[in-house]
């Protein structure tokens, strides 16, 4: 029996039985395998769950589903661990009709994917607290400083207030006081083995994105005030140091 015939048909309910299919105890082969179709597509719509919870609570379960059933037929995953299934799941509600009257979906998608990255992501040692300090205090040092972040943390800059939302899915807010449509910048990270997320100001995001494009803390500075007004880095770099998130200085 060709492999590749089996597995385009197991993710395809219109598809036949694959040609060949025998069972051990001469059951109807057709059967048993419109069974095993349905358990395979049951499991992986559970794993796309798993991963977005609030994308889940946004839209019902039933809805949320059939939608999840869709991708799972276009998109079927490529690696044998489930952990990392979903990664084109938020590309795909940006282009799905149906879920256009929730037109922040998409990146609640993206946040919550970025939560599995940042729980998965490399072990990092901070800089010591002292050795940042003097580096800090050098003003011939500071503004060609480079600064390395851990490779957990992650910045979602979006159009809808998806920190708040997702918040607000947690406990943590009154989802009726929210304004979806209020821009918010998100930061996902990880600090021990607690995955956060934290809405900090644009310029704040735009400030950790040219440090992890290797910038300069002095180009990073200028990058991050190109709306018109100075930046202060100074908040920024105090929840980066408090969450532990400085991992190299160069």
């Amino acid at each position: 029996m060709n492999t590749t015939t089996f597995a385009a048909a197991l993710l395809n309910p219109a598809a036949p039985c694959p040609p060949g299919l025998v069972t051990w105890n001469g059951s109807d082969a057709a059967q048993r395998f419109g069974v095993y179709r349905n358990n395979v597509t049951v499991s992986l719509i559970d794993a796309v769950a798993d991963t977005f919870p609030v994308v889940q609570q946004l839209v019902g379960a039933e809805f949320f589903r059939a939608m999840a059933g869709e991708f799972v037929r276009r998109s079927p995953p490529v690696s044998p661990v489930l952990a990392w299934y979903g990664d084109a799941f938020a590309g795909f509600v940006a282009a799905f009709p149906p879920a256009a009257g929730v037109p922040y979906l998409a990146d609640m998608a993206r946040l919550e994917y970025a939560r599995v990255l940042a729980f998965h992501a490399a072990d990092a040692d901070p800089v010591p607290v002292a050795e940042i300090a003097a580096c800090l205090n050098d003003p011939e040092v500071l503004p060609a400083l480079r600064l390395h972040l851990h490779p957990s943390l992650q910045v979602i800059d979006s159009p809808f207030a998806i920190a708040s939302l997702w918040g607000a899915h947690q406990g943590l807010g009154d989802l009726a006081t929210i304004d979806p449509e209020q821009p918010e910048c998100a930061l996902v990270l990880r600090h021990g083995l607690s995955v956060e997320v934290v809405a900090v100001p644009a310029a704040a995001g735009r400030f950790i994105a040219a440090l992890q494009g290797g910038a300069t803390l002095g180009a990073a500075v200028q990058q991050a005030g190109t709306d018109g007004a100075p930046f202060d880095p100074t908040p920024v770099l105090g929840l980066l140091i408090g969450r532990e998130l400085l991992v190299g200085l160069g």
